[in-house]
């Protein structure tokens, strides 16, 4: 009677990856991000296989965490292992649901740039389904299944949309101003995903003029653009977003002082899409439809 050999324990494959994301990261607390687990999970897992190896990964102290050279060495195999196994799942995907295209996009853009955009789309492509994740930071596209994404950036992909400052209030906000200088004296308005989006525009428009913004803070620029809409003070906006309301008379612009942007909103996937597949199809209308106004 033969008898089978013991096999070797193999590693998990949860604990693999966090091990690979706390490597690349360089923590455990953005590792816990990225996966969407606590911090102790992440150090549970690379504990267990240090246990199973009987050998550190990481050296620990109060100022954080570091890769031991067993772990610097071990980090590119795992990187491009990972890589490889999620642009297989993204490939399994796109196989088996070919009509449904995942699109990844700032909230701002979402909201005021491609959400006004999207019942043009339907009518132009019916058999596509558009799948829409609001993100406040640009996805990995090796590790995550989005297909398209949609950002406010330098030099990643291509640029759909050229961006600019411009200070904006609603009409009678407007009416109390008689020259650049009496913002000073009103509430302006500022994003906190875009704080320095003020002294950008003084620093170009009004170099001499002396003042610090001061006014209440929004975490969504959409509530920043609502409150702005509402008479509670003067927003910094971004022209390729708030476009439709300059357009209406919602908002209005005191002061023809833009300023352009070295950033745009941009568009890219992890590799080109054919022409004729739902992602390249929406790629090329949202490309070509750009610069008009829903």
């Amino acid at each position: 009677m033969s008898v089978a050999p013991p096999r070797p324990k193999s590693l998990p494959l949860t604990a693999l990856r966090a091990f690979e994301a706390a490597a690349r990261l360089g923590g455990f607390a953005a590792a816990a991000e990225e996966l969407h687990v606590s911090p102790g999970a992440i150090s549970a897992h690379i504990k267990a296989i240090e246990t199973e190896l009987g050998a550190a990964l990481f050296a620990r102290s109060a100022r954080g965490v570091r890769l031991t050279p067993l772990g610097q060495r071990a980090l590119p195999h795992f990187a491009e292992a990972f890589d490889g196994l999620g642009d297989a799942v993204q490939r399994l995907r796109a196989d088996a649901a070919p009509g449904v295209v995942h699109i990844a996009a700032l909230p701002a853009i979402a909201q005021f740039w491609l959400s006004p955009r999207l019942p043009a789309l339907r009518a132009a492509a019916p058999e596509i389904q558009i799948s829409i994740t609001a993100l406040e930071q640009p996805p990995n596209l090796k590790r995550v299944p989005y297909d398209l994404c949609l950002f406010h950036s330098r030099g990643e992909g291509e640029t759909v949309a050229e961006d600019a400052l411009l200070p904006v209030c609603a009409p009678a906000m407007a009416a109390r101003m008689a020259r650049p200088g009496d913002m000073a004296d009103l509430p302006c308005l500022t994003d906190t995903g875009w704080p320095d989006d003020w002294r950008t525009w003084i620093d170009t428009a009004l170099p001499d003029a002396g003042f610090t913004p001061r006014g209440p803070l929004f975490s969504l620029y959409s509530l920043a653009v609502e409150e702005t809409v509402n008479g509670a003070g003067i927003l910094m906006g971004h022209t390729a977003l708030i476009a439709p309301y300059l357009a209406s008379g919602k908002l209005v612009a005191p002061f023809d002082m833009t300023v352009p942007l070295r950033s745009s909103l941009r568009m890219w996937s992890l590799r080109p899409a054919a022409p004729s597949s739902p992602a390249g199809r929406v790629a090329g209308w949202l490309r070509s439809q750009a610069h008009d106004q829903p």
